[in-house]
């Protein structure tokens, strides 16, 4: 007779009590005029509805209170907490079996979401390699020792093939507009942010009171100071990136929640002139300064260097990599400690 599996290894049957998907936020555009039938391609008295996020859920028996909302970053969409480039079960379904409900977005403008009110050209361009190197699976076409993104030629083409571009500007008053818009839906929840989604976070934090706490997995920009309190741009191979500035009563929202911040390895500390390894050393930078800041303003924030922690060989995607079920146990025990669950 077979064992009786684990609830994490990815064959225990679920049951659900809910599972569906909805769009929020967004806006409709109208072309002046009166709609004629018999003429139904001219636009007049015609409209379009756009700018408004995709929400996909599961709802399992017995869930925990608060929610996780899991929002994708650049180049990606929704898709890429379902499953990893290797196929085992990702964040949107390990956190399920842990009981919890799970809302994974399609922002808007890009994937499911991508009716857009405002055009925008489609990237094209060949980057992959330096997509490869700027998501620190290694430098093209080798890959770091040691490293936890899935390994085989295979997990790669997947993994380029999840890669979606944008229908339209990214305008992050859209963006938070349409996270707002779900936690008024569906509740209080824990905001859970990869990437270049991690910038835009701290903006919906900032405007959301359902949002009682944020995850953060490698937020890349838009690290959010009061007035004053600005530091300097910080340089380097891969460019300048600078912090933003918000007013104090704005900023302090953010002390008023539990944040957790996490970066994998092959982080340099020092300068160095490979653009896709340099540019998260200033972000691990500013990040520690920004994690200061909150604390000093008596807030609740912690950055979490996973090498430091034991935990080696993370790429960029946290939530994709071999240890994946391990990166979710850090996160389990945090969201146990600060009562998220």
């Amino acid at each position: 007779m077979n064992a009786t599996p684990a609830p994490d290894d990815g064959f225990a049957p679920l049951t659900l009590t809910g599972q569906g998907s909805f769009a929020v936020g967004g806006t409709t555009r109208t072309t002046p005029g009166a709609f004629d039938p018999r003429r139904p391609t001219d636009p007049a008295g015609q409209t379009l509805h756009g700018d408004h996020a995709r929400v996909f859920y599961q709802i399992p028996v017995d869930p925990r209170p608060l929610p996780l909302v899991l929002w994708h970053g650049y180049k990606q969409c929704g898709s890429g907490w379902g499953s990893t480039p290797d196929g085992r079960e990702g964040f949107q379904t390990i956190f399920l079996r842990r009981g919890f409900p799970v809302y994974t977005l399609d922002q808007p403008r890009r994937a499911s979401a991508g009716q857009t009110t405002q055009a925008a050209p489609v990237d094209t361009a060949t980057t992959d390699q330096w997509f490869y190197n700027q998501f620190r699976f290694g430098l093209w076409p080798d890959r770091y020792p040691g490293g936890q993104f899935p390994p085989g030629d295979e997990a790669l083409e997947q993994f380029f093939r999840s890669m979606v571009p944008d229908t339209g500007p990214i305008d992050a008053d859209v963006l938070t507009a349409s996270v707002e818009a779900l936690f008024d839906r569906i509740g209080p929840g824990v905001l859970v942010t990869h990437s270049h989604a991690g910038g835009f976070g701290w903006l919906a934090a900032m405007r959301s009171p359902g949002i009682r706490g944020v995850v953060a997995l490698e937020p890349g920009s838009g690290f959010v100071f009061p007035e004053g309190e600005t530091p300097d741009p910080m340089d380097s191979s891969a460019g300048t990136m600078a912090a933003v500035s918000v007013p104090l009563a704005e900023f302090e929202r953010l002390t008023k929640i539990p944040i957790v911040v996490y970066y994998g390895d092959n982080i340099p500390t020092e300068p160095t002139d490979i653009a896709g390894r340099d540019n998260w050393r200033i972000r691990v930078a500013m990040a520690r300064l920004w994690v200061d800041a909150v604390n000093r303003h008596g807030g609740d924030a912690r950055l979490v260097l996973l090498p430091e922690a034991g935990i080696t060989g993370n790429s960029h995607f946290l939530h994709a990599d071999l240890n994946n079920l391990e990166i979710a146990g850090q996160i389990s025990a945090f969201l146990v400690e600060k009562n998220l669950d």
